[in-house]
């Protein structure tokens, strides 16, 4: 008699998950997470920064270690300062880090805007230049114009050093 009991228990223990796994799951449409990171994505094994030797602009390039970087990956690099290396290789920055983060806003017909993090007013000239010739070294178009928002400031890329 217990074997029977045991069966039926079991059975409607059974019947009852079937059901409760069947209810409350109902189809719905596309949820989106929102937009993906944007900007260009550095697919190679080095980056360029403009950084400053005696007073001027002058490229440099970085590796990448291996994984993609963004324009704001690039400009963070540039906010963090010279690496030991190019220190001692006479380099330095007028880029704060306080600058950063920052964000790049692609628009339409070659035309890049970095906003940083510190009022742009307060960014050195150089300053200004660093940024916006780093931001152009990853654009695929040699006519890309960079302004840096807040400084009313747009830098033609030819005007920077380097392979350009």
């Amino acid at each position: 008699m217990r074997a029977g009991l045991a069966r039926r228990v079991l059975a409607a223990g059974l019947l009852s998950l079937v059901a409760v796994a069947g209810c409350g799951v109902r189809p719905s449409v596309v949820i989106t997470g929102g937009d993906p990171p944007s900007g260009a994505v550095v697919a190679t094994s080095k980056v360029t920064l403009y950084l400053l030797k005696n007073g001027r602009l002058s490229a440099v390039t970085r590796p990448t270690g291996g994984r993609p970087w963004f324009r704001a990956d690039m400009l963070a690099a540039l906010a963090a300062g010279p690496s030991v290396m190019e220190q001692a290789h006479g380099f330095t920055s007028e880029v704060p880090p306080e600058a950063g983060p920052f964000s790049v806003t692609v628009k339409p017909a070659g035309h890049l805007v970095v906003t940083p993090s510190t009022p742009a007013g307060e960014l050195s000239p150089l300053a200004l230049d660093q940024i916006a010739c780093t931001a152009a070294a990853t654009s695929p178009e040699t006519t890309t114009r960079v302004t840096v928002a807040g400084s009313g400031k747009g830098i033609d890329p030819r005007n920077c050093p380097g392979e350009r």
